[in-house]
């Protein structure tokens, strides 16, 4: 038997990026009195595409797109989305009701088993459960085993024999694990095995309901991937077609995204950051005012998009004018945005370290994944006690350095250095700061050549500082980068026209958005 799971628009020269869309809830039961929960996705919005859409303005955008779209979008920007169960902290309210209601139901099966005569009811009923999960685990080819378990878990057949105090529940669990062995992904061999050692059948039960939790998860994420291009397409027509519906009836509803575009397209006309492969220029800094003013560089309708990705990264709070076109992402990008703050800290203070260390330290890798864990576990509270915790990151560094520096028999930090180094960590903090500052810079550069030339073919030229989080930043890049080319496959259109409007045909490299 085969084991388990082991076309839109968009910019121009716009990287190609793999993406996956939802699936709905696989196998989930109805509630019984005999039956435990096993293990299973999380909720699923119960909302659909009958559900008329909300008073038309940018709430009721939000609240629409949200409620019929919201995990197809999050799918669309992570190629490997996965859903798992939802874990409940045991010591909460929820999960100590939970297993207080668990344990109960168990001593009842267990009390009902232990009868005279048994009581077979609720052994019943779970071995019924089993029998529907077993077959929803199987593949459409798979007849002969989906025959081979209608029979063995016979419904009537089971309650035949209940009735005359001869269920074998033991026997029946066993053959049940034997067949989870069969049609479990490789990451459950080893869970499947250690159930095989249970001799009482109500904890060979409940081990199996947990592993059978798992399965289920399995088949949904095994589902995703082997329909994620046709759910990609549909998501993404279903998407705008949505929108559409409300720019029709709210003729103003693109009004922000065309001040945005404006803006990028003026951002980019002052001082535009190239990358490596599409300009001779190496330089950081941005041209000086009488060079910006002169610009006469052609504008690109990718290069304004792009440039116009990038500014959502610096989004004031306070401005309520988001783009309509990217509400449904303003949440992903407030991530990104501070992912990418805490990666400017944590390559400003191994930039400074390494001044500090020399380069026996920083040579090996494992000291620099030290500092690495350090800095991010004490930046956690950054935005709540910024001073606070860039302190508490200087003394932790420099306490790092000097001991590892005595450890390995080399000459330790003096007093003055260690204070020379605390007071350059904790300038890192300050926006103003000249390596915050470069650091900053370099990785937005990192990102843009990300929109333009890809992920890979970015990671090839970092900028300097950069090397020791190079996959601290792919991982950002990569998020930056398909969030970014499935809102353009949903709003391309949108955007084309728009930039019609502001990239006259004899200053555009490039006049539309062309389809992928």
């Amino acid at each position: 038997a085969t084991r388990g799971v082991g076309g839109g628009d968009t910019i121009s020269k716009m990287p190609d990026v793999e993406e996956s869309v939802p699936l709905k809830d696989l196998g989930d039961s109805e509630d019984r009195s005999c039956k435990p929960e096993t293990s299973g996705p999380p909720h699923e919005d119960k909302s659909g595409p009958e559900d008329p859409p909300p008073f038309l303005s940018v709430t009721g955008l939000t609240k629409t797109v949200n409620e019929v779209s919201k995990l197809s979008n999050k799918i669309g920007m992570n190629c490997d989305y996965y859903m798992e169960e939802k874990v409940l902290p045991p010591s909460s309210l929820e999960g100590k009701v939970k297993e207080t209601v668990h344990n109960a139901f168990w001593d009842h099966l267990k009390e009902q088993l232990s009868a005279t005569p048994p009581d077979f009811s609720c052994a019943l009923e779970l071995l019924k459960e089993i029998k529907e999960i077993l077959l929803s685990l199987l593949l459409p080819r798979q007849n002969r085993l989906r025959t081979e378990i209608e029979e063995a878990l016979d419904t009537d057949l089971l309650k035949q024999e209940a009735e005359h105090g001869a269920l074998k529940v033991l026997y029946l669990s066993k053959y049940v694990l034997n067949m989870m062995a069969l049609l479990c992904a490789p990451v459950r061999d080893e869970a499947v095995q250690k159930l095989e050692n249970i001799t009482d059948p109500v904890w060979l039960l409940r081990g199996i309901f947990q592993v059978l939790g798992l399965m289920k998860m399995d088949m949904v994420n095994y589902t995703i991937q082997s329909l994620q291009p046709h759910l990609q397409e549909h998501s993404i027509q279903y998407e705008r077609a949505k929108f559409q519906e409300l720019l029709n009836k709210q003729p103003s509803l693109l009004n922000h995204t065309t001040k945005w575009l404006t803006q990028a397209a003026a951002d980019l006309t002052m001082s535009p950051l190239t990358c490596p492969d599409t300009s001779d220029s190496s330089s950081l800094a941005g041209p000086s005012p009488n060079e910006a003013t002169n610009n006469s560089e052609p504008l690109s309708p990718t290069m304004v998009l792009c440039q116009g990705f990038l500014n959502l990264l610096l989004w004031d709070p306070e401005n309520e004018e988001f783009p309509e076109t990217l509400l449904m992402d303003r949440t992903r990008l407030q991530e990104l945005k501070s992912q990418l703050h805490q990666l400017t800290i944590m390559a400003s203070v191994l930039l400074v370290a390494s001044s500090f260390s020399g380069s026996v330290l920083f040579g090996s890798p494992q000291f620099v994944d030290k500092l690495k864990r350090i800095t991010k576990s004490l930046l956690e509270d950054f935005h709540s006690r910024p001073e606070e915790a860039i302190l508490t990151v200087s003394e932790q560094i420099s306490q790092e350095i000097h001991q590892s520096l005595k450890n390995m028999g080399l000459v330790a930090l003096s007093s003055d250095n260690t204070a020379s180094l605390m007071g350059q960590l904790q300038n890192i903090a300050k926006k103003e700061n000249c390596v915050h500052s470069v650091i900053d810079q370099r990785i937005r550069l990192f990102l843009k050549c990300c929109l333009v030339l890809g992920v890979q073919r970015s990671l090839l030229d970092l900028p300097g500082g950069l090397t020791l989080i190079e996959a601290e930043l792919a991982e950002l890049g990569q998020k930056f980068v398909n969030l970014t080319h499935h809102n353009q496959q949903v709003f391309g259109p949108y955007y084309t026209e728009i930039l019609e409007t502001l990239i006259s045909p004899a200053q555009a490299l490039e006049t539309k958005v062309e389809s992928v």
